[in-house]
């Protein structure tokens, strides 16, 4: 996010407050299902496409994972596979505080 415009900051800031608020109900176009617990917040200014994949834990606790900047029509695969080995080692990591 550091990396970001200050408007596209605030654009991100607005959308994670909107999925705060709207939890599991958050559709198109402000969030997307991806593939099993994996969604992603959408974000467009100007003439670039932002994406933070992310996921529910314990019901309302929300989970960012991986953020990119997206130039095809697809979730790049070495973006998702990003998304889903931190989604798995944060998966191990509260397994083994249980």
């Amino acid at each position: 996010m550091d990396s970001l415009d200050i408007k596209t900051r605030a654009r991100f800031r607005w959308s994670m407050e909107q999925l705060r608020i709207r939890n599991l109900q958050a559709r198109a176009p402000l969030a997307r299902h991806l593939e099993g617990d994996l969604w992603e917040l959408r974000e467009e200014s100007s003439t670039n496409i932002y994406r933070i994949v992310y996921f529910f834990f314990s019901g309302r606790r929300i989970i960012f994972l991986h953020g990119f900047q997206k130039k095809t029509q697809k979730t790049p695969r070495r973006e998702l596979e990003i998304a889903r080995n931190r989604y798995l080692r944060f998966l191990a990591r509260e397994e083994g505080r249980r």
